[in-house]
Parts: structure tokens; sequence; C-alpha cells
């Protein structure tokens, strides 16, 4: 059997209000469909949506009060369909993202449950008793200068919000909410998408008591601290649904614990998510020794239970990859070929492909409560003042140079990092080692990193320099240069002398073209 098709995909994370506007100041569903074009001509296997729901917007759509509707920002149920018919016409999937943990406090639900505490729906979230002046434990929330927990005066009692107040928690142990989320969850796979991307999935689980958070870890918001056994039920029963849809529906993960051994429980035993991101990579130096520190930790963790590892540089929660390795476009260019050739299903968070650097917002123009403006910036498609937009003046400002750093421009540049982003993707289509092969780390002197991809006779060898001094990774056996970051030498025997900042990936003689 030939393994499913999120083994071996490429998938492209669209933010719908930054990737394309349809003559507004904010993106839209026909927008993303205008533009379909350019990730079928780019490559990638599927796209995954961040949420485009009903919402107050108190976290940008994260904050859901309608899980089965469009936001009228970005269109109607007809749009989302017309998007997702012609994107499967032109075989690219569609994930959409889910958001199970919390609703908007203006979902119908919890108006209902805040009505009463006799209210049929108030067990659906996480009430407490106590005293106005004393939250029920410890726990901090994320994106608040204080507790997870808000004081209710019509009824009395505290509710648990692990993000905003705006947010509050549903409570998993109910099953009459468990129902509900899994006719969300029916909703949209009857509608025909290919899958979800989880949010928060290791806050479902609450442990019974809800105890506090040890001392040494008081102030860190709750929520990159939950993770209980209570979860894993809620997950295989979600996987047993999934699974009875045709066609390898999925679900991955945002799995946010910095550990990539507490990541690997979320996989179960083939019964859990798909997939679950792995953030410790995310978050490490662009530095030789972290990077394998990083992959050595996956090979020990993942393969060990057969799960299949996830690989991201940037999201819509951090700042872009080349904002956080210091602007360098070599360096951008450079984390592309990595990220694109380790083992695993990479996924690209939109305008990577363009080198783009986070926008610098003034504070009159930050609006999110986590303070991550500068990545979700609109995407210049056109070098005109209004990029392709219609408007000047989007809801955040433009990134850095988008005068030139733009899809046409970059379009018409055969050496520019969005033909390089092409090349790779190319090039993993066509080789089953970069697909599905296994991968062995090989020695290489400092401030380099090197490992083998091999499948079916098929074999291709990545080598990264981390540094700016040129280094002499000491290769053995006949290769030659598929794609260089830089364009250098593509289509010439390999020498194994890497330049200041240059990537490398090498296929063997003995491969097949």
């Amino acid at each position: 059997m030939s393994p499913p098709w999120w083994k071996s995909a490429v998938v492209y994370q669209v933010y719908p209000r930054s990737f394309a506007g349809s003559g507004g100041a904010i993106g839209t569903l026909d927008g993303i469909r205008a533009r379909l074009d350019h990730l079928e001509w780019l490559g990638v296997d599927a796209i995954w949506l961040s949420p485009f729901f009903r919402s107050p917007m108190a976290d940008f759509g994260y904050d859901v009060a309608d899980y089965c509707d469009v936001d009228p920002l970005f269109g109607t149920l007809d749009d989302f369909d017309r998007l997702l018919a012609d994107a499967h016409r032109r075989g690219i999937r569609v994930l959409i993202d889910w958001v199970p943990n919390h609703t908007s406090d203006q979902h119908p639900w919890f108006v209902e449950a805040r009505a009463s505490r006799d209210s049929p729906k108030r067990d659906w979230y996480v009430w407490r008793d106590g005293s106005p002046d004393q939250p029920p434990n410890n726990w901090a929330g994320t994106f608040v200068d204080g507790p997870a927990w808000t004081w209710d005066d019509v009824t009395g009692q505290w509710y648990l919000h692990c993000f905003l107040p705006q947010q509050p928690d549903l409570n998993w142990a109910n099953p009459e909410l468990v129902g509900a989320m899994h006719g969300v969850v029916r909703f949209w796979l009857e509608r025909g998408v290919d899958g979800f991307r989880v949010d928060v999935v290791q806050c479902l689980g609450k442990q019974p008591g809800l105890p506090d958070d040890p001392p040494e870890v008081v102030g860190i918001p709750h929520s990159a601290l939950n993770d209980c056994a209570e979860t894993h039920p809620i997950l295989r029963d979600l996987r047993r649904l999934f699974d009875s849809f045709p066609g390898e529906r999925m679900m991955v993960g945002e799995v946010y614990l910095l550990s990539t051994a507490r990541v690997a429980k979320y996989y179960g035993a083939g019964d859990e998510l798909h997939l679950a991101f792995n953030f410790p990579p995310l978050h490490a130096p662009w530095d030789a020794s972290a990077w394998r520190r990083r992959i050595e930790r996956v090979i020990a963790e993942l393969e060990p239970i057969d799960a299949w590892p996830t690989w991201v540089l940037s999201n819509h929660d951090n700042r872009r990859h080349r904002s956080r390795y210091g602007g360098s476009e070599a360096r951008a260019r450079a984390a592309a070929v990595l990220l694109l050739t380790l083992r695993g299903t990479p996924f690209l968070y939109q305008g990577e492909e363009l080198g783009l650097d986070d926008a610098i917002v003034p504070p009159d123009r930050r609006v999110d409560p986590g303070g991550r403006d500068g990545c979700r910036a609109p995407i210049p498609w056109t070098g005109a003042p209004d990029h392709g937009w219609g408007v000047d003046d989007p809801w955040l400002p433009w990134p850095p140079d988008s005068s030139s750093r733009n899809v046409d421009d970059l379009r018409a540049d055969d050496g520019s990092i969005l033909h390089l982003y092409r090349r790779l993707l190319r090039a993993r289509h066509e080789s089953a080692a970069l697909q599905s092969g296994s991968l062995r780390l090989l020695p290489t002197p400092d401030g380099a990193v090197a490992w083998e991809r091999v499948a079916d006779g098929d074999r291709r060898l990545v080598a990264v320099n981390f540094t700016d001094a040129a280094v002499d990774i000491g290769l053995t056996g006949e290769w030659v240069v598929e794609v260089a970051n830089d364009g250098r030498g593509e289509g010439e025997r390999a020498t194994g002398r890497l330049a200041p900042d240059q990537a490398l990936l090498l296929r063997g003689l003995s491969s097949r073209a």
C-alpha cells in the first residue's frame, strides 16, 4: 500500500486576513481562490486555512462564535465551497483550523451557559465556586496578566479560560459537549475538507480537581503546562470519527509542549493524532549544533513509535524565521533547503517562499493581544502601491521591501528565493527518498549538518552550512548538485565544499534522475 498523502505532502498555511484581498483591507475566501494559481505553480500539496468562522475577533478568529459558518469578513459558506472545489480540481487538499478547547464568550453555547447555574449547557464549560477575590487555583492565563479565571457576577462562579477572558474553556468531560463537537467535525468532513489542524490539543483534557501548578512554574501560562492523561481518550474518539470517513482524512495537532518526548505521546499507538506539531525546532537558533540536537531528538523520540514527524519554521504565532535568523537572505534560502528535505511533513507559512521579514508595525497599528502582528502582514502580490489588493493601506502595514519582494517580481526572476522553493518542491515530488525515505545524520565539521535520505534505491544527501565561513564536509561517493540555495553549481558534480551560508541538495549518481 502507498503511504497516506499527508506523509509526502507539503502543507502551506494560509492566514486568510492577510493572504489575498478582493478589493478590501482584509483578505477573503474569494481572494484565496483567486490566488490558487500561485499555489499550484509553487507545487504545494495542501493548504491549511487559519480560522474563518464567525467570531468577534478578540483573538482574530480563535474565539469562535459559530463553528459551522463563515464570518462575513471573509465571505460565505458558498464562497468556502467554491474555494474547496477549485482547490480539489487543482489537486490541492484543504485543511481547516478547528479550535476545540474554547469558544468565544459570544457563542450561543456560552451565552446560554452563563445565563443561569441551572442552564442545560452550564456544564459544557468549566465553572468553579469561590469568592470574587480568590481564583479556584493558581493557573495563569495566556495573553493576560493574571489568572486563567474570570469571576461571573451574575451567577457567582468563576469560569476557566486558558487564554483570553473572551475565550471560555469547554468541558470535554461532558458527553453532550463531546457529541456537539463531533457534530462540528462531521459538518466539515461531509462538506469535503481533507482534515483539521487542531488548536492547542494538549489543553482538551483537564486533571480532575484542577490542582495548582507546581510553585516552580507559577506564572507560566497553564496552556503550556496542561498535559494530562484525560486528553488521550478524547483524541482516540476523534480518531475513530476521522477514520470512519473515506479519503484519508487527517488531524494535525498543535501540541504546544516544548518537549519532543511529550509531543510523541499525542500520536498514541497510531490511534490518536495523525501528525503533531513539534515546536522545539521552531524555537532553535540558526546554529548547527542546536539543529543537530533537534534532529536527533526527533529520531530518538518518534521513530521507535513509528510516528511521522512534522517540521515548521514560521507560523502566525511566531516571528518569521528570516527575522529570527538575522534577516539574511542567504540564511532564509538555506533554511528552505533544511525545512523541505528532512524526514517528515513540512509546513510552509504564507510568504516564506518570498523570503519575507516581519513587518514593522507602529504602536498605533498593533491589534493582536499576543503581539504577533509583524508576522501576519499582508502578502504583496505585485509591486504596485496596492500590491494587488485594491487598497493601499490594508489592515496591517506591508512587510519590508514589498515594492520588489512580491510575487510578480520574484516570479519573473529565475534566481529568486521563490524559484528556489519551487525547485525544492519539484525535487521532493520526484524523489521517493525525500518523500518517505530514511534519514541518517552524517559526521560533519563544526558549523555544518548533513544527512542522507534513502528509499528504493533513490539517494539524496543534504548539507547545510550554518556559518559565514566555507566548510568541507568530506563528501564520499559520487553526487551531483540537484538544488543549491544560491543556485550555484546545479547539475554539476559536488565537491563536498560548502560556501558560507550555503545549503545543498545532492543526488547520488546511482539514483534515478
